[in-house]
């Protein structure tokens, strides 16, 4: 499908981002180079008046991409996490969107219930409301459970929203082929990569079961900490086209007012919701990446609930503990060891100077820290350390942009609550924790006794491994005299990560 057919598409848009004045604002914020100009104004100038006129009120590229409809709508919320693609001030901009559509019936969300689980939604719920939200995917309606009473939230996809994402998905990645094409210069910005990013997380929120299966590890992983909490999944009554969860009563963390009569206590609520981030992001590697106000509400027993678990970020296990020394060692301002950290990783090429690295380093963390603590901004920091990095040659690693945006949002909700608050301060015991739980001696304990796990999966296996190295050996011994030393070689390192491994072991059970 992604072929000439889909040029019609692209003058559509070309010609409604001519009208509504974003075209020029998208080619200036990515310095596109002539010919991409002319290709542009091609393709809008001359069918200007056939595009959408879209909101007058709105910024102009927030006014083209609300007019051009929900695949355009999640196509810049999902680009304003990748400010390294379009830039600070573009992604501001696209971060306000709103996916706010008109509601389908309610008669036809019930048919896909009822073709999702194989009986009738009056069947199912004793009662089912008119939308209370409805987004450029699905909408929510508020439900009660006919079996037990339990008041539920049912999230319903859009009637034939899969079909529509596909076609528009086909067109962009037409436009990515022709920008590639046009400038060569692009091409570092991986276009076509940021295409496939955007239709694996589309793809993955028109499968609600994923939606689903997210929110209960995000529940699992978190349900011993304090003052939090994730609705539960009903999965009896979840599919792939809908999705029930418990119904979160609550007041939105973005009304101060609600939050000041309900009387809660606005500075703990800043500090909790920043470090529940950090505990996520550190300890589980699994953290909620649209943690704005509209995904939280405060319960009547001032916990915070998370809702609408769409889009959510995954960091593995070492990323983690890079990110975490390299905060560490900002916090301490050591930045000779935040330097060392990066090369340690491959983050920045071998080729460059540590020491030159480390001073860039200080010119990033030291004007930060000579501010008003009120006045410190991690999120600030960390994009400062990634303009720095990427003038060192490293490349781009789309978890840490993901952290960092979401990092971005979370500050900012903590300090909508509390302009005051010290952000290093209230950062500084998590970090701490995670680096004596995760860097150390009980750290090198617990890689150990992995290690050990991995060579007992593969014990029965061993022996026929061993075989097949001594024939190899033996055959090529003789004709490749000087090529036994990598099977030498090998064999160290089995001996050594196995002899690593029991004494961790012995440690262990010590």
């Amino acid at each position: 499908m992604r072929g000439p057919h889909n040029i019609w598409r692209l003058v559509r848009t070309g010609a409604t981002l001519e009208r509504t004045g974003a075209m020029r604002v998208v080619l200036d914020a990515f310095d596109a180079p002539r010919p991409l100009r002319l290709a542009a104004r091609v393709l809008g100038w001359p069918f200007k008046r056939l595009g959408d006129e879209g909101d007058v009120a709105m910024p102009p590229v927030t006014r083209a991409l609300t007019a051009l409809g929900p695949a355009y709508i999640k196509f810049g919320q999902i680009l304003s996490t990748r400010p390294d693609v379009v830039g600070d001030d573009l992604a501001a901009q696209m971060r306000v969107l709103q996916d706010k559509l008109p509601p389908f019936s309610i008669e036809e969300a019930k048919s896909s219930i009822a073709y999702e689980l194989g009986e009738p939604a009056d069947t199912l719920f004793s009662e089912f409301s008119a939308p209370v939200a409805a987004a450029s995917i699905a909408q929510v309606h508020r439900a009660v459970v006919a079996e037990t009473g339990e008041t539920v939230a049912v999230k319903v996809l859009r009637p034939g929203i899969e079909r529509a994402f596909r076609k528009d998905i086909d067109a962009f990645y037409l436009a990515a082929r022709c920008v590639e094409m046009l400038s060569p210069s692009s091409r570092r910005l991986r276009p076509m990569d940021v295409i496939r990013h955007f239709e694996g997380v589309v793809m993955g929120e028109l499968d609600l079961r994923l939606e689903a299966a997210s929110a209960s590890q995000y529940a699992s992983n978190t349900r011993e900490d304090s003052g939090f909490q994730v609705p539960r999944v009903h999965w009896f009554l979840s599919g792939r086209r809908m999705m029930t969860l418990g119904w979160a009563d609550g007041v939105s963390m973005g009304d101060n007012a609600a939050l000041d009569a309900a009387g809660h206590d606005r500075t703990e609520l800043s500090e909790r919701v920043l470090q529940l981030f950090l505990q996520h992001a550190l300890r589980d590697g699994f953290f909620h990446a649209d943690m704005h106000q509209g995904n939280l509400k405060v319960a009547p027993n001032g916990d915070i609930i998370a809702i609408d678990f769409g889009i959510m970020g995954h960091i593995d296990e070492y990323t983690r503990r890079v990110y975490a020394e390299i905060l560490y060692g900002f916090i301490r301002r050591d930045y000779q060891r935040v330097a060392e950290v990066h090369f340690e990783a491959g983050y920045v090429p071998a080729d460059r100077d540590k020491d030159e690295f480390a001073r860039a380093l200080r010119a990033v963390g030291e004007p930060i820290f000579g501010m008003d603590a009120t006045r410190i901004s991690m999120a600030r920091l960390l994009a400062y350390l990634f303009e720095v990095t990427e003038r060192f040659g490293m490349e781009t690693r789309t978890e840490l942009i993901l952290l960092q945006r979401t990092m971005v949002v979370v500050e900012g909700v903590a300090r909508s609550l509390n302009p005051h608050m010290n952000i290093w301060h209230v950062a500084q015991p998590v970090v701490e924790d995670y680096i004596k739980r995760s860097i150390g001696p009980r750290a090198v304990v617990h890689d150990l006794r992995e290690t050990v796990k991995v060579l007992s999966r593969f014990g029965p296996r061993l022996p026929g491994l061993v075989e097949e190295m001594l024939i190899f050996q033996s055959q090529m011994g003789e004709r490749q005299p000087r090529r036994v030393w990598p099977v030498a070689a090998l064999w160290g390192a089995i001996g050594a990560a196995a002899g690593a491994a029991l004494v961790g072991l012995a440690i262990g059970v010590g």
